[in-house]
């Protein structure tokens, strides 16, 4: 199947399982960071079929560009005819955020959910954060299995003071990005969900973090806050403090979006997450992401609607949906009828 898309909305309709998902969730691979939907690379392959290949033709750097991903035995990934290492280099040209249903979690969900929302956009706009979670992890698991042994022998105190050490590094730069990051958002979301809710609700982000201190002490305080917890951390073979154990919050007119929020708001704040995310990421990277936003229709009303139709401007959206009413009310865009995993229609 080939598909031409426009510049500016594109709606994906048809009827549930007819294949929609699948076009956001291929064109999504080419940011280099994993399925949204949590797919095996093999899933990617049709029955019956060796191989699967997904490629696009994209504009970026004022240049025309091509890439494409091969799922097989082996993936490989191509980016202008030129075979790359990985997947991840595609990252570096291709830009996009991501709505499904699925991002639901990030206000119904628990600390983990929110955690992943932001790191997953720290890493498209910090090449190198990435790196700080990986070794932070790294550490922190080596610390856990430290402390079962601690237990019964006092003299490996020195090597678990060197992981401590490591942790309270680590993780104050990733305490630190993620309060930037944090406050970058709020004021593109801000303006967002204000426009979705016409200007009567207000949506805040906070960071509620376990290390409470000045920027410039805040090494020293997580690394205080390792040695007091360790007693305690014994008995649970875990780390009690650090930024894997921080949460997000989201308040809409000052009260919790997750325990007091309608199905309407919490759609809608995730959607403000979701294009502040793009708005951060384009003045970041000096190019305007993608946005694909997969049944977003769902449970708002007709006002929000019409914002998301009509009030993203210059950006090039996706959008999947089953409702052809919802197409009617486009003004300007193009419309794509998916039927059984092909294209029927196309206006």
């Amino acid at each position: 199947m080939c598909l031409h898309f426009g510049e500016n909305v594109n709606i994906i309709y048809g009827e549930n399982a007819q294949g929609k998902t699948n076009i956001l969730e291929a064109l999504w691979l080419f940011t280099g960071l994993k399925s949204f939907r949590s797919s095996k690379d093999a899933e990617q392959v049709q029955f019956g079929r060796e191989k699967a290949i997904i490629r696009v033709q994209f504009t970026a750097d004022a240049m025309e560009q091509n890439a494409a991903i091969e799922f097989g035995e082996k993936k490989n990934v191509f980016l202008n005819e030129v075979k790359m290492n990985s997947v991840n280099a595609l990252g570096e040209s291709f830009h996009a955020i991501i709505f499904s249903p699925e991002h639901l979690s990030l206000i119904k969900g628990g600390p983990k959910e929110r955690r992943q929302f932001c790191d997953s956009a720290l890493c498209q706009i910090k090449p190198g954060f990435g790196e700080y979670l990986s070794k932070y992890k790294k550490n922190l698991a080596q610390r856990n299995a430290i402390l079962k042994d601690y237990r019964y022998n006092s003299s490996i105190e020195l090597v678990l003071d060197i992981f401590e050490e490591n942790l309270a590094q680590l993780g104050t730069q990733i305490i630190l990005q993620r309060k930037r990051y944090l406050e970058a958002l709020q004021q593109y979301a801000e303006k967002i969900y204000a426009g979705i809710s016409s200007g009567k609700e207000k949506i805040e982000i906070l960071y509620r973090c376990c290390i409470e201190a000045e920027e410039k002490e805040l090494k020293q305080v997580f690394l205080e806050a390792l040695k007091k917890s360790r007693e305690e951390d014994m008995q649970t073979l875990s780390t009690s403090v650090g930024p894997h154990r921080d949460d997000i919050e989201i308040l809409i007119n000052g009260i919790s979006a997750r325990k007091f929020g309608s199905q309407g708001q919490q759609r809608s704040a995730v959607l403000a997450l979701k294009l502040g995310e793009a708005n951060v990421l384009s003045k970041k990277t000096g190019q305007k992401p993608i946005a694909l936003l997969d049944d977003v229709m769902s449970e708002l009303d007709e006002m929000r609607q019409d914002y998301i139709l009509h009030h993203i401007e210059g950006w090039q959206v996706f959008i999947t949906c089953c409702d052809p009413h919802t197409i009617l009310r486009l003004k300007e865009g193009k419309t794509f009828h998916i039927h059984q995993g092909k294209q029927i229609e196309e206006t």
